[in-house]
């Protein structure tokens, strides 16, 4: 089973569940989902970064008490990672280092699309020269912003915005445009690739998953 941490605490399991629910859908994998506690804003500045790490970091250990096989940490600027895998013995993926490595594969400028106006480090790391622009949605601060009525309008002028700078790749900074289903409208209406950063988290577990089965 895939555990998927999620930074951005709610109480509303429909929500919680969603990206599991995309892995699941999209990889046919079984998931777990859980949230860290008392971020309701979820992770949106380096201050809430930092104070989510430790959460991230207890919560990670005992999702493999609980017996996952695999934690992805479902947040694009992979907050704790390297903490995290200090303390457990099991993989743990980052969704930022696996979307932003899944944009690698097309060679082609890369726009990003978050919530923050600094794209996440990992990010732009792993991206070097073919990274060539960065938008956020208007009004946007953080994931509830995008949970609005205008979330996906407003998501969508953005993205067509990164295509105007040059991108012929886009690419979510924020695991949040997966909670409201950004990707598949902007596929259908840009007719670009659309890196969900989610999405990609799963398809770097479905591979871990997959090897792990067969060894057995």
């Amino acid at each position: 089973m895939i555990g998927v941490i999620r930074v951005f605490t709610t109480e509303n399991k429909t929500v919680l569940n969603q990206h599991g629910k995309i892995i699941t859908e999209v990889y046919g994998l079984p998931t777990h989902n859980q949230c860290i506690p008392e971020q309701t804003l979820g992770i949106y500045d380096k201050s809430s970064e930092v104070e989510a790490i430790p959460k991230i970091v207890e919560l990670g250990k005992k999702m493999e008490k609980e017996g996952v096989k695999i934690l992805a940490i479902s947040c694009a600027a992979d907050p704790g990672i390297e903490e995290l895998r200090k303390a457990v013995s099991i993989p743990v993926i980052g969704a930022g280092s696996a979307a932003a490595l899944t944009a690698l594969a097309f060679g082609k400028p890369v726009g990003i699309l978050g919530i923050t106006q600094d794209v996440p480090e990992v990010m732009k790391k792993l991206l070097g020269e073919l990274l060539v622009a960065s938008a956020v949605p208007e009004d946007v601060k953080n994931t509830t912003d995008l949970m609005k009525a205008e979330g996906k309008e407003k998501g969508l002028k953005a993205a067509k915005s990164l295509l105007n700078e040059g991108a012929e790749v886009i690419v979510f900074a924020c695991t949040g445009f997966s909670t409201i289903g950004l990707a598949e409208q902007l596929r259908h209406e840009l007719k670009v690739p659309i890196i969900d950063a989610v999405e990609a988290e799963g398809q770097f577990a479905a591979q871990l998953y997959h090897s792990f089965t067969e060894v057995v």
